[in-house]
């Protein structure tokens, strides 16, 4: 159904056409990016990204039917000595397919690079509180939620808490 490719220059203006607000930016991303997302932000993101041994491995999500490009999606902060990741950026660009589980897809197919191809132990995320679709299609992954940090973000409309999720890798293979 989906497939992650590597991420380069030739899909910037695509992700750049998706981020349209310091909101969005927000939750995508963290504080990593500025709004609005131009390719220097982009080009320091790729630096050194998808190589041999390198601490992050970024992916544009492919439909297969159709090889129409998605989404983003990327595996951060990898320490293979503490066999340990993060998966952050998670984005369904296509507002048409959203709430189809195409979310929890690419994140299995991150999770395998991640326990099949890397041999980690455990990933982990974090994601908005009021993001309640995301969570659920984690939990259904099997991540488990492991603390919530409370007005973690300041935001024009208030503060944005955030929950810490993982997966370990036993909890992986159970599944």
């Amino acid at each position: 159904m989906i497939r992650l490719e590597h991420f380069g220059r030739q899909d910037f203006d695509l992700l750049i056409s998706w981020i349209d607000s310091p909101e969005f930016i927000m939750q995508w991303a963290g504080t990593e990016f500025s709004y609005p997302l131009d390719e220097n932000q982009l080009n320091q993101y790729i630096k050194g990204a998808n190589e041999k041994n390198s601490k992050v491995y970024i992916y544009k999500v492919v439909l297969d039917e159709t090889n129409e490009i998605i989404g983003h999606i990327s595996l951060n902060n990898i320490d293979l000595k503490n066999r340990s990741a993060r998966i952050g950026k998670v984005l369904i660009g296509n507002t048409r397919i959203r709430g189809k589980g195409i979310g929890q897809k690419m994140v299995i197919e991150l999770l395998k690079i991640a326990f099949d191809n890397l041999s980690l132990h455990r990933v982990e995320l974090d994601v908005f509180s009021f993001n309640e679709s995301a969570i659920k299609s984690y939990e259904k992954v099997g991540f488990v939620k492991e603390g919530l940090l409370r007005d973690f973000r300041k935001m024009e409309n208030g503060y944005w808490s955030l929950w810490q999720m993982s997966i370990l890798e036993n909890e992986w293979r159970n599944i």
